[in-house]
């Protein structure tokens, strides 16, 4: 568009998932999903049979934020699906492996990046999927303009 903004979701007033406050939280997914990507990475790589199961989980919270950064840096309909998905189950996983870690201490010999609710990453992965699901609600395809 010629005065910078990012264009709004199929020719409606409400904003597509990657403009305006959208684009923070596209680069804090991004941002996270190389980091758990690389963490995961050397974890399964280097140490996989001292704690297969947090590294697994790491793998997966890579999976889940690479998925949560491609689907909120596109426009449509259905990358909006995929976007309220994937935040959806990284609440879900980030409220689970942080209770479970939190109760079992012994099943995470390492951390994963939801162990203790990602007291590691400052609580970031706790906070993040929440304020994704808010920016979602907020570009809702079938949310009514103001």
């Amino acid at each position: 568009m010629p005065d910078g903004t990012a264009p709004s979701r199929e020719g409606s007033d409400v904003p597509a998932t990657a403009s305006g406050p959208g684009r923070v939280l596209v680069a804090v997914y991004a941002i996270f999903a190389v980091g758990a990507t690389s963490r995961a990475g050397v974890q399964i790589a280097t140490r996989f049979g001292e704690a297969p199961i947090p590294y697994a989980l790491s793998a997966f919270a890579a999976v889940v934020y690479v998925l949560a950064t491609v689907a909120l840096a596109r426009s449509g309909t259905a990358w909006w699906r995929v976007a309220l998905a994937a935040c959806t189950v990284e609440l879900v996983g980030v409220l689970t492996v942080g209770t479970l870690s939190v109760v079992d201490a012994a099943a995470f010999p390492d951390a994963t990046v939801w162990s203790t609710f990602g007291r590691g990453y400052l609580f970031i992965p706790l906070v993040l999927p929440v304020l994704g699901l808010l920016w979602l609600r907020r570009t809702s395809p079938t949310r009514t303009p103001r």
